[in-house]
């Protein structure tokens, strides 16, 4: 009886193996899906996830949520730079559709497996279903045992760790030999120097607001920056080929300034001489600038002064008072002066032996425009 169980059993095993050979390449007994494992029940799905790495995952490596086994690796395939993974997943699984997928390991020497989560940082959304796909951006790996143990070899062996004496030798030697005060010092001036920094830590932010704000201005004036930056280096082209002129320009403006000196210093006294002149001159305008403005007020009106016409005109009549003086040496002195007849007139009255102001004359005793005339009248 016990050998014709080992044979069904082999002949089982064989015909097996002759079923998996003809429906594809032969890749070990590890290609065959295992009896009794997780995600082999009715509802049962499988979902793909893409991951950047698979390590040491094979066919029939567990699926797991936490700590438990909900699933086995059915498939891993390599698309483009990335792994694909097919896995099969117990149907009570109860994971949002956009659920990462990791490399795990159990221990530090334990198997490998595909940890599954739910999303961290974001909301859940939806139910992971047949079909499902996790996509390269929500998988990721852990640091394997070799990973861990090369990062150790790396930091005890050319990382710094190992220079920790030699700092710590040389911190020995700089505090060594009556250093101490000098440290206290040093320490002493850098807390001031940070009391200081922080009493203007306001001016600091102040002026990176500030500075915040022009760069805001620059960036706002962008095009008009770009083009002052084209047109900059044939500007400075231009200046350069002028170079010359304008160092003669330069020399020639100091020469002219020099002379203009020259002539300054000399005429220094004369011009102050002139500046004395010219003094009296400006105080007799001043002085006479009440009359000035009165006989331009009387020029518009003449011969009657703009203030009195108010006065004089009262709506269909005017009244007025007029003192006529027709004496010679008044016509004289009203119209003849500054001409070539000055005086004339007034000379011939003082022939009649008139005073001037004097109406009617002592010695005529009489109108002068009626009494007739005489040559020898005043003598």
């Amino acid at each position: 009886m016990r050998a014709r169980a080992r044979l069904r059993a082999a002949a089982a095993l064989i015909a097996a193996v002759a079923a998996t050979g003809g429906c594809g390449a032969w890749h070990g007994l590890n290609s065959l899906p295992l009896p009794g494992t997780a995600g082999r029940g009715p509802d049962s799905f499988e979902i793909t996830a893409q991951l950047p790495d698979v390590t040491n995952i094979q066919q029939n490596s567990r699926v797991r949520v936490g700590d438990v086994t909900v699933g086995n690796v059915t498939r891993i395939e390599r698309q483009g730079w990335h792994a694909l993974v097919t896995m099969r997943l117990d149907g009570d699984v109860d994971l949002p559709a956009n659920a990462t997928a990791t490399v795990g390991q159990t221990s530090l020497l334990g198997s490998l497996h595909i940890e599954l989560a739910p999303p961290s940082g974001m909301a859940p959304q939806g139910r992971l279903h047949s079909g499902s796909s996790i996509p390269l951006s929500a998988t990721g790996a852990y640091p394997t045992t070799e990973q861990t143990l090369s990062a150790v070899s790396m930091l005890l062996n050319g990382g710094g760790l190992g220079q920790v004496q030699d700092i710590t030798a040389a911190l020995s030697t700089a505090l060594a030999s009556g250093r101490d005060t000098d440290l206290r010092n040093l320490l002493k001036q850098l807390s001031q120097f940070i009391d200081h920094l922080n009493a203007q830590t306001d001016d600091i932010i102040h002026a990176s607001d500030s500075l915040n704000r022009v760069v805001g201005q620059f960036s706002a004036e962008k095009s008009v920056v770009d083009q002052a930056l084209r047109i900059l280096p044939d500007a400075l082209a231009v200046l350069a080929n002028e170079r010359g002129r304008l160092t003669d320009t330069i020399d020639q403006l100091g020469k002219l300034s020099a002379v203009g000196n020259a002539s300054v210093s000399r005429s220094k006294a004369a011009l102050v001489d002139e500046l004395k002149d010219l003094g009296p001159v400006v105080e007799s305008l001043a002085n006479a600038g009440p009359a000035l403005t009165r006989s331009l007020s009387v020029l518009l009106t003449f011969p009657f002064p703009k203030e009195t016409l108010s006065k004089w005109v009262r709506g269909d009549y005017a009244n007025t008072t007029t003192i006529v003086d027709l004496t010679l040496s008044r016509i004289d002195a009203g119209f003849f002066t500054g001409t070539r007849w000055e005086g004339n007139l007034t000379e011939l009255e003082m022939q009649w032996g008139r005073t001037i102001g004097e109406l009617p004359s002592p010695f005529t005793s009489g109108n002068p425009l009626m009494i007739p005339y005489h040559f020898n009248q005043g003598s």
